[in-house]
């Protein structure tokens, strides 16, 4: 049977794939510690699940300080207060547009590093050129859980006395050098948010390992209190609530299936689309234990890729330009070229990927891709 009428036949035995789908837990799980908190009545201000959660998620992430927060823009927004910035932060054009805008909406100025063609995250050859007399940090991602060049960028943050944030929303479980990823920099921040492979529908978290900068990120996160009655200073509303604990609990023990069962998904794109040289994956840095949060595949040009893209859209399948556009082209920041981001942004999709994607819809998501780039 030829591609087309096997892609038919997938299509009307499947229902709508998008990118991703939540995990969700035995709902009796979920529920069963919902009944805890209905028996207390505390379903916020740091209940028992929330500190339950945040020791568990310490020990996960070989964080020695962990915080719950609302999101992982909080999360953000929160690290660049705790690291008291003002001025520029260098930063890149190719991450989710939370990482611009914490920068902006904390009132600091982004500029924006190229990143590497290969790994696609911050270029540290780069860096030292745009460091001036009002740059304070660096904010990097670990782009689709890849690690950045963190001792490169080590070495450059203490020649230049800067403060390195990482913005880890996709790096939930990684290690790299048999480290964990949150022992790198001053801070490393993650998402929860129900899209990820570990999840508490809404949520993120700030971690470090100074405790000068976590006795800070813990009143900045409540409001600034010290007590019922006192306040150590500045502080907003970055709490999280026992319901969204409660979910965390649940889907923390499923996270090493679900990250195994990504893998062997991933590993067969890779295999039905390693035939095709028009079709690339970033390279994961050597050293690396991934997480296989996404499956990012590079085409050739963006004409190739919206042709891809609208394949798989009229078979109900719906990948994402992930991430798109660069975020040095927003309105509210000063343009600046960034060659490398801009061409990868044009170029990137990322295709379905989550637990319970059945392997025939790999198959079938990759015979479609590959009908397109072989001109099929």
């Amino acid at each position: 049977m030829d591609t087309a009428m096997e892609s038919e036949r997938f299509k009307s035995n499947h229902t709508m794939i998008n990118v991703t789908k939540t995990f969700l837990p035995p709902m009796s799980e979920y529920t069963r510690l919902l009944e805890d908190v209905w028996k207390s009545a505390h379903v916020t201000n740091h209940g028992p699940l929330v500190v339950r959660l945040e020791r568990a998620l310490a020990e996960r992430l070989g964080a020695r300080h962990c915080f719950f927060v609302g999101n992982g823009t909080l999360a953000l927004q929160i690290a660049i207060k705790a690291l008291e910035l003002r001025g520029q932060i260098i930063t890149t054009p190719f991450s989710y547009v939370a990482t611009t805008s914490s920068i902006v909406w904390e009132g600091c100025q982004p500029v924006f590093v190229d990143i590497q063609p290969d790994t696609l995250t911050l270029d540290p050859a780069l860096i030292e050129a745009a460091i001036t007399q009002d740059t304070r940090a660096i904010l990097a991602t670990h782009v689709y859980g890849n690690p950045c060049d963190v001792d490169e960028i080590a070495r450059i943050a203490a020649k230049n006395s800067l403060r390195v944030i990482y913005d880890g929303a996709h790096a939930f479980d990684i290690a790299y050098q048999g480290k964990p990823i949150s022992s790198f920099g001053d801070i490393t921040t993650f998402s929860f948010h129900a899209t990820k492979l570990f999840h508490t529908v809404e949520g993120g978290a700030i971690t470090c390992e100074d405790d000068a900068l976590a006795h800070r990120i813990s009143y900045l996160r409540n409001f600034g209190h010290n007590g019922p009655e006192g306040f150590w200073g500045l502080g907003i509303n970055g709490k999280n609530s026992e319901f969204h604990a409660a979910m965390g609990l649940c889907v923390l023990p499923y996270v090493d299936g679900i990250i195994d069962e990504r893998r062997v998904l991933s590993t067969r794109y890779d295999e039905r689309l390693k035939r095709s040289p028009a079709i690339r994956r970033p390279m994961i840095r050597p050293g690396t234990r991934y997480n296989y949060a996404y499956h990012a595949v590079l085409f050739q040009s963006e004409a190739v890729l919206l042709e891809a893209r609208d394949a798989l859209n009229r078979h109900d399948i719906f990948p994402r330009r992930y991430f798109y556009p660069d975020l040095s082209q927003l309105p509210y920041v000063a343009s600046q070229r960034m060659p490398v981001g801009a061409s990868v942004a044009e170029r990137v999709l990322c295709l379905p990927l989550y637990a319970g994607l059945p392997t025939d819809a790999v198959d079938a998501i990759s015979d479609i891709v590959l009908a397109v780039v072989e001109g099929r």
